[in-house]
């Protein structure tokens, strides 16, 4: 443990404020928890809504001169980010797996996602593309551009404590953007980690102020972030109960609000699927990361004709999940995050015995230090309300239909609307879950599972999910402004629509 925070240059407590320089915090004491042992990792001092100022006064300075940098100068800085992540992929990624419990491989895997956005913003630096329109009156021209957007604050969940905050830093950054990063408290120990790479980026191009941190409590630091109108932009990640509170605040001051919230997504089973395929898929989206995705998978409809078949072998499967340290490369699923997500799973629990659900498998606690939880089974009726919620938790509920119909009609039948899959190999089935009359979600599969988007493609989804967009495609354009100018070359002043104004 201490040569990987001495080789991520953290140290047994830290400063929580960082603008390329560490601030000296003076707010409480921050401890950061192993959820395998539940023994303290480091500390982080937090910082005071005045320390959040000076956070706030440096971003803005070090926009001033980001945004004069020519976008494809902005995509080198990001380049040489991505460059260095690369050096210290292996200790992130363990720090990662350390302080929020996911195992070795998806550890590494979302710093390698760190890269591979940094990767694809160097080239979008080069494509921050407007539009050029005909205009209706001679010797004039009409195009659209786009602009730097301010200094923006990033708040990010305990889940993906760094891949998150890479998904916005890299497309803000060639943007022309500063960013204020926001982790959440249960992670504080990454984002510290990533701030001291972000400074050597930073100081190697004489900059400052563009990548800022600033760990603090939500009912001081983070409630003044919202409040702030410096910040054109809030980028959030976490639950629809705190995106609720997000968009309330940011949208009384008519901020902007990209809100990447809570899902509750399904994989379908019909019964022309390739089995095979379906249970591997549903197995990974429903125990990775122990449950703890926002594209998790935690409903799974069956076709009747070969649920019970594919119930017994899900059983199979999870009694061969190997549950422990997941450092350990043997170890499938790791510990829930902290001792409040082992009661929110509990809870969910109880509700499901209560409200007609049966419990095929798991459902308890595993004896042994740290906050592990066994993957857990429901057979669950049609309607049953528990399911409507998100639980943070490995909770698999299961459902069977009569038809694609019905199924799609219970898929759709729930707030949140994420990520979602299909497992068929019949043609008219996955053309019509694809269709507006199928998935309601923002990410549709077919033949895949829930979990796992690429960085290429747009992330994000519909209804209690919030609609934001990250990552790929054109997610660009919400870190800018947009501008439509008109230029006129003639000697003439014609008014648009054929208005006349003569004097």
């Amino acid at each position: 443990m201490n040569e990987i925070l001495e080789a991520l240059g953290v140290k047994a407590e830290n400063d929580g404020a960082c603008t390329g320089r560490w601030i000296k915090t003076t707010g409480p004491e921050l401890v950061s928890y192993n959820p395998t042992t539940a023994e303290p990792i480091a500390s982080v001092r937090q910082a005071t809504v005045e320390e959040y100022e000076q956070v706030v006064s440096a971003a803005q300075e070090g926009f001033r001169t980001w945004r004069m940098m020519p976008a494809p100068l902005r995509g080198q800085v990001i380049r040489d980010l991505g460059e260095e992540l690369r050096k210290y992929k292996e200790p992130l990624g363990k720090l990662v797996s350390i302080e929020m419990g996911k195992i070795l491989s998806e550890g590494l895997g979302e710093v390698q996602e760190m890269i591979d956005i940094c990767d694809f913003a160097v080239g979008q630096s080069r494509q921050l593309y407007g539009y050029t329109m005909h205009s209706e009156r001679p010797g004039h021209r009409m195009y659209e551009q786009y602009h730097p957007l301010g200094t923006i604050g990033i708040i990010t969940a305990f889940n993906f404590p760094v891949a998150v905050w890479a998904w916005n830093s890299a497309l803000a950054g060639i943007c022309g953007d500063a960013m204020i990063w926001k982790p959440s408290s249960k992670t504080p120990i990454t984002a510290v980690a990533v701030q001291n790479i972000a400074n050597r980026v930073m100081e190697a191009h004489g900059l400052s102020g563009i990548f800022s941190l600033v760990i603090g409590r939500g009912s001081s630091v983070g409630e003044k972030l919202l409040e702030d109108r410096r910040l054109p932009l809030i980028s959030a990640t976490g639950s629809c109960r705190m995106g609720r509170r997000i968009a309330q605040v940011v949208g009384d001051r008519l901020g902007r609000t990209l809100l990447e919230l809570g899902g509750n997504n399904a994989v379908i089973v019909m019964d022309d699927a390739d089995l095979e395929m379906a249970l591997h898929a549903v197995l990974f989206g429903a125990v990775g990361t122990a449950g703890q995705r926002c594209t998790s998978t935690r409903r799974l409809i069956l076709h009747k004709g070969i649920a019970s078949g594919f119930i017994k072998r899900l059983k199979k499967a999870y009694g061969q999940i190997r549950i422990g340290d997941p450092l350990d490369e043997n170890i499938l699923m790791g510990p829930l995050v902290d001792a409040s997500a082992v009661k929110d799973m509990e809870e969910a629990l109880v509700r499901v015995r209560n409200e007609g659900g049966e419990i095929l498998y798991g459902g308890g606690r595993v004896d042994r230090p740290g906050f592990f939880v066994e993957p857990t089974l429901v057979k669950a009726p049609i309607g049953l309300p528990v399911a409507q919620d998100e639980t943070f938790a490995p909770i698999l509920y299961i459902f069977e239909v009569d038809d694609l119909e019905q199924a799609i009609e219970l898929h759709n039948d729930v707030p949140q609307g994420l990520s979602s899959s299909i497992f068929t190999t019949n043609l008219l089935n996955a053309e019509t879950f694809l269709s507006h009359r199928g998935s309601d979600c923002g990410i549709a599969n077919v033949n895949i599972g829930t979990s796992g988007a690429e960085i290429g493609g747009a992330f994000g989804g519909e209804k209690e999910t919030g609609g934001g967009r990250e990552s790929g495609s054109d997610a660009w354009k919400i870190y800018m402004r947009r501008q439509t100018n008109t230029l006129n070359w003639s000697t003439e002043l014609p008014l648009a629509q054929g208005v006349k104004f003569d004097i």
